[in-house]
């Protein structure tokens, strides 16, 4: 009993720790004026991998060293990112002892660590100058969210673009940072997204990533795996049409190159019945995918917009998944 209730006691601490983390990005998001002044920790981190990119990655290497520090790579990050969230989770532990401040510290800690407003921003970006007929302005927007060529899509092309960035970051910027850090704390927290932005910026099958990236592109596919799908359910539930967005969902998810960004994807493409996927462009060239939900509406702003919408709905959903977890915990 007491090792059990030791674990629920963590499980109830880390829920409250997220809520108020959430809350707070939800509300502000990350503010210019603090960007301005400090950056952002996850960007942080990118100064790191980029770092062992200049260093590590050589041209002339073989493609086996190239692979050996990549791991290094990951290693060191992953290092990095779990001892500062130690550090902080130490200082907090005992060095405070009103546990209602401690706990409202730790959510500050998470707060950065979340993506719930600042993914909503960054897609309704897109929407805005798409609804004053301002395609030069909605494919800059778009191009900041995701990694391929914008320069000559079109409406369709904007928003299933958008569509599909704003599902898989459900995941890698909510579902999967929060499910992480319920589970293992500030650390558990603070390396997921040490791991996702290793993948993020080196996890590419191109000619200068694909052995440099490979570890971390499989340490992500690992920890993004119970998330992904979790997501895709969360669409699911909150959708109008649940029984269309389940179905496409188990029927597309596995047609995706990713194993796991299928599940949230087409799951948001049956909830508001739009056609997903098919070839993207990229600097390295052009890359076939298949078509998610095919047959279904061709993407538009108002697409768009029912996609915003629903992940509305889903972030309210989370909220509401959080406050059970702690309530059913402390009852």
């Amino acid at each position: 009993m007491p090792h059990s209730s030791l674990i629920f006691d963590f499980l109830a601490f880390n829920g409250m720790m997220l809520l108020i983390g959430f809350a707070i990005e939800c509300l502000c998001g990350w503010p210019n004026r603090l960007f301005k002044a400090i950056g952002h920790p996850v960007s942080w981190i990118g100064l790191l991998i980029s770092w062992c990119d200049s260093s590590w990655n050589s041209a002339s290497a073989t493609a086996s060293h190239r692979r050996r520090t990549g791991i290094y790579t990951l290693i060191l990050c992953v290092s990095v990112t779990g001892l500062a969230a130690l550090i902080v989770t130490y200082a907090l532990t005992y060095h405070i002892d009103i546990e209602a401040v401690e706990i409202f510290l730790a959510g500050l800690a998470c707060w950065p660590f979340l993506a719930g407003r600042s993914l909503y921003s960054h897609v309704r970006a897109v929407h805005i100058p798409l609804e004053q007929k301002d395609i030069a302005s909605a494919r800059h927007a778009v191009s900041m969210i995701v990694g391929r060529d914008t320069t000559e899509l079109e409406e369709a092309g904007i928003c299933s673009a958008a569509i599909e960035s704003l599902a898989e970051n459900s995941s890698d910027g909510v579902v999967a940072p929060l499910f992480w850090g319920l589970i293992a704390g500030l650390p558990g927290l603070y390396i997921y997204k040490s791991i996702n932005t290793l993948d993020s910026m080196i996890g590419y099958k191109s000619e200068k990533y694909i052995d440099f990236g490979r570890a971390s592109a499989k340490c992500d596919d690992g920890v993004n795996f119970l998330p992904a799908r979790l997501t895709g359910l969360i669409f699911c539930v909150c959708s109008f049409h649940p029984i269309r967005a389940i179905k496409i969902m188990f029927r597309d998810a596995s047609q995706h190159v990713s194993p796991n960004a299928g599940w949230p994807e087409s799951a948001l493409a049956g909830s508001i019945n739009v056609e997903l996927g098919g070839p993207r462009h990229y600097a390295f060239g052009i890359s076939e995918a298949a078509y998610i939900n095919a047959g279904g509406e061709k993407a538009n702003r108002q697409k768009l917009k029912q996609a915003l919408n629903a992940y509305r709905s889903g972030l309210g959903m989370i909220c509401l998944i959080l406050a059970g977890i702690v309530l059913a915990i402390e009852a």
